[in-house]
This record gives C-alpha cells, structure tokens and sequence, in this order.
C-alpha cells in the first residue's frame, strides 16, 4: 500500500452542531477520479474504518477516496443518513481539484446499508424532499458511476412483502408512512438518467434477498440505464469482508469506475485477438 497518503477524520460537514468526518486516500498517481466509500451496519452502527481496506485498495488504482460516516438511526432518523451521504458528495465536489480529481469523476461504492444510500443518493441528485435542510446548495449532486454491494432496494409496510424488499421498519423513518417507505427506496427513483451501475450480491444472503439486486438491474435495464450484475454462488450477506475475495472483487470495481468515469472509449475498443 505503498505511495497512499491517509488523512484520518476530516470534517467534510455539520449537522446542527455535530461534525461528520471522513477519513481521505490520496494515491501518489491520481488517475483523475474519485470515489466516496461509505460503511455498512443496518443503518444502527458501523463505522468508517470498516471500508479502509476497501480504500486503500482502490487508492492502489489512482482514485482519490473519502470513507464517510453519517449519522445513524440512534442518533438521527431516516433522512438523516441520506442528508450527510448528499453533504459528503457536495463536499467531494467542491474540493475535488484540491484533492486530485474531477469533479465530473466521483464515483460512489456502498456496502449493505452503505449500498442503499448510494443507490439512493445517485438516483436523486436534484430530489428537494432528500435535500438536507440546509438545501441542496449550487453544486451538483450528480455522480458518475455508483458501484452497491448487497444493496437493499425496496422498503415494504405491512406483510404483504414484494420480491426483494424489506420491511420499513428496519430502517426507522422510513416506516413512517407508505409514501415514506417508497421515498427510502431506491428503485423508486430509476430512470433512464441513472448513473452506470454495478450491483454485487451472493446468491445465499440470509440479510438482504438476492432478488433485491435482481429487481434494481431488472428496473435499469427497463428504462434503458446501464448496469452490471455479478451474483456470487454460495456465499453470504458480508462476503466483501473476505480477504481471498476483496483484492479481485476491488479489481473489478476499480475497472468499472475507469470504465464509465474516466475512459469508456478504452473498453469499447477491443483489441483484436491474436492466435495461439
């Protein structure tokens, strides 16, 4: 991990009178672009030090990372998580030449919890009723590419439970009402402006239903968005953590975002094959 400058816990915004702090990855060869990584935990706990070998190993690959923490539901309820995802994009793109990227290449990855606020933040960059109360400021919400690993994607009232959904309930203030539920939920607000994205799941997830992520590329590919969908057979909710599948796995990732953030004209121009 050689060549990564690490700066722990700074402030990128304040809620009231509460600091919200990333921590920043900056490689020694940027290669323009940005990624904001943001933890998992069921929105109840968890911490941005989870994702740090996340980091550094797309750091590894040039890109310039911020690991956010946003309020969870014991302190603040649903929208809160979503207002400081949003305030850390604004952040990320007011700073960006600071920092080493373009503000036109910031990326988002989540994991599990993580997953559904970059779900949700990338599919309303301009939606005022999840602007922070601050409001959304003239800075672009806006967002590249989006990669969600074990993404929740639907929130549900009642027992009537739709493929692929959870009960709103786990996420409080999003149980609050119908209209609330659908709100939180990602797949409500697909269309065909959504950012290019990446959904990981394993196909044995006893947390969040594979179907989930079935669902959202189902409704992407509908309207025309792109999207890539990698089912890993036989493992679980978390599988992202395992050190013999992170390494590839961040491989991957980093080559999705360079592909729609920084150069797709390099992929679309296959090379032509050279016999054996």
């Amino acid at each position: 991990m050689s060549g990564i400058q690490e700066q722990r816990d700074l402030i990128y915004a304040t809620a009231g009178e509460r600091p919200l702090k990333l921590d920043l990855y900056q490689p020694a060869d940027p290669n323009g672009a940005g990624v904001i990584l943001v933890h998992g935990g069921g929105w109840s706990r968890g911490s941005k030090a989870m994702v740090a070998p996340a980091a550094r190993l797309l750091a590894d690959q040039g890109f310039v990372v911020m690991a956010t923490e946003y309020r969870l539901t014991g302190e603040a309820p649903f929208p809160a998580n979503i207002h400081d995802v949003k305030r850390a994009i604004r952040w990320a793109r007011t700073n960006a030449a600071q920092l080493g990227f373009d503000a036109a290449r910031l990326c988002l990855e989540g994991h599990s919890a993580g997953a559904h606020l970059v779900l949700l933040a990338a599919g309303t960059p301009d939606d005022r009723r999840l602007a922070p109360p601050e409001g959304l400021g003239d800075v672009s919400q806006a967002v590249a590419a989006v990669c969600a690993i074990y993404p929740p994607t639907l929130f549900h009232i009642g027992e009537a439970r739709p493929s692929g959904s959870l009960p709103a309930r786990v996420l409080p203030g999003a149980d609050a009402s119908e209209a609330s539920a659908a709100l939180a939920s990602p797949i409500e607000h697909v269309t065909a402006a959504f950012p290019p994205t990446m959904l990981l799941h394993g196909d044995a997830d006893k947390v969040v239903p594979v179907s989930a992520s079935r669902r959202f590329e189902e409704r992407l590919r509908a309207v025309g968005a792109r999207c890539d969908l990698h089912i890993y057979a036989g493992l679980p909710h978390g599988f992202a953590n395992h050190p013999e599948i992170r390494p590839s796995m961040m491989g991957m990732v980093g080559g999705f975002f360079r592909r729609w953030a920084i150069g797709l004209e390099d992929f679309t121009a296959m090379p032509a094959a050279v016999a054996g």
